[in-house]
């Protein structure tokens, strides 16, 4: 039974991981900056431990507690200018502020979640471990921010941290309440404005949460592990939606650059009601793009399964008709 700490245990990736741990009989923790984070976490049969990744004497006080792993599931996932500047402090150095905390602290091993955005929308291709990434020249701070936090950590690293970067693509499942189920939810509303032309990997959020499992109890350190998913355009994913849900929807994709332009106006209207807009020019570029990915390494050495879209769609469905979060039959 090992002491295990986890960042964004409360979120969706962080709580299946948190269950995966438990289910192993490890004692699990949870990061905490809030009481309202704190009965999520004792709900799950999380210990909560106040601190904050922007506090490092928070940090090395949360450390007190003995840990032999730690997980960094947490991120500012946002895709709106006005974040730039806290989404920076908290990918970047957050994610070296923990690092920091958990090398003085000599936990056995630091499993970091940065994404398939590290490498931008600038690579084309398939993405593999080996393509270098360029997320320190894009323009979308998201992208910049996962692939300095990447560097951070791994400079932590160099002075023996013991470190494995995951890096999972679209990640969708059961538990999901913000991500690709509001895609879901706007078909089930019959409100989808559009399918943008991209295509997308999409990784199985409790296969994302094994091979984070794995990655620390068989991964080598200093390595990477790509983790995606089935390969589909977005508008055969909204297509396979809504024929789970006996809803109609688009035939065609939306062209690019309508997408884009429609983007830019929302986001201008956002500056004036300070609210941050569904989609903004980063968001669509995300959309836009192909993004496919070899997960054959994570496959090979943490035994990652590749889910199949329909199952996939079908246990995410379920789980939100069971929420409510759906309209009824």
């Amino acid at each position: 039974m090992a002491n295990v700490l986890i960042t964004g245990a409360s979120g969706f990736l962080g709580r299946h991981l948190a269950q995966q741990l438990k289910a192993q009989g490890n004692n699990v923790f949870g990061l905490s900056r809030s009481a309202r984070a704190d009965a999520i976490l004792v709900a799950d049969a999380v210990t909560p431990v106040r601190g904050d990744l922007l506090q490092p004497e928070q940090l090395a006080a949360a450390f007190a507690q003995r840990f032999d792993a730690v997980f960094h599931t947490a991120a500012d996932t946002s895709q709106w200018a006005p974040n730039d500047t806290r989404q920076t402090r908290v990918n970047v150095e957050g994610s070296r502020a923990l690092a920091e905390a958990a090398l003085a602290a000599g936990v056995s091993a630091f499993i970091h979640t940065s994404s398939v955005s590290a490498y931008s929308h600038l690579v084309h291709g398939t993405l593999r471990e080996d393509v270098p990434e360029r997320g320190g020249e894009s323009w979308i701070t998201y992208e910049r921010t996962k692939h300095l936090g990447e560097q951070a950590v791994r400079a932590v690293a160099a002075r023996g941290l013991p470190l494995v970067v995951m890096q999972p693509a679209h990640i969708l499942g059961p538990g999901d309440t913000n991500n690709w189920s509001r895609l879901i939810r706007l078909i089930d509303q019959g409100k989808l404005p559009g399918v943008p032309p991209g295509s997308g990997s999409f990784a199985d959020v409790r296969e994302v949460a094994r091979a984070q499992v794995c990655a620390w109890q068989r991964g080598r350190f200093g390595e990477t592990y790509l983790l995606g998913g089935e390969h589909l355009r977005f508008l055969e994913l909204v297509t396979r939606v809504g024929s789970q849900l006996g809803r109609k929807t688009p035939s065609r994709a939306t062209p690019g650059w309508a997408l884009m332009a429609w983007a830019r106006v929302v986001d201008a209207l956002s500056r004036i009601t300070r609210r941050e807009p569904d989609i903004t020019p980063r968001a669509a570029m995300f959309v836009i793009h192909d993004l496919i990915v070899d997960s054959g390494k994570a496959q090979r050495e943490l035994d990652y399964a590749i889910t199949p879209m329909d199952r996939l769609l079908n246990d995410t469905i379920a789980w939100l008709r069971s929420e409510n979060l759906l309209r009824r039959e």
